[in-house]
């Protein structure tokens, strides 16, 4: 899903409306954790402050075992 997001918004609405849209990123192998701390850095241009938040879990612990597949 990293690559849909990467490729911009007009590609990530076709993929909404279409799944079948994303065949071709299914493979794309980019890596792009930076994608993870965009929220943070939107929140501190907007507010001026940090964004002190906490997350549930840890998305690299596997510490949601509710996610898993059976």
């Amino acid at each position: 899903m990293v690559a849909v997001v990467a490729a911009g918004r007009t590609v990530f609405d076709s993929v909404l409306q279409d799944p079948a849209a994303f065949a071709p990123y299914a493979t794309d192998l980019i890596r792009a954790e930076c994608l993870l701390y965009a929220p943070d850095r939107a929140y501190e241009r907007i507010t001026g402050e940090e964004w002190d938040r906490d997350t549930r879990y840890f998305y690299e612990s596997c510490s949601n075992t509710e996610g898993w597949a059976d």
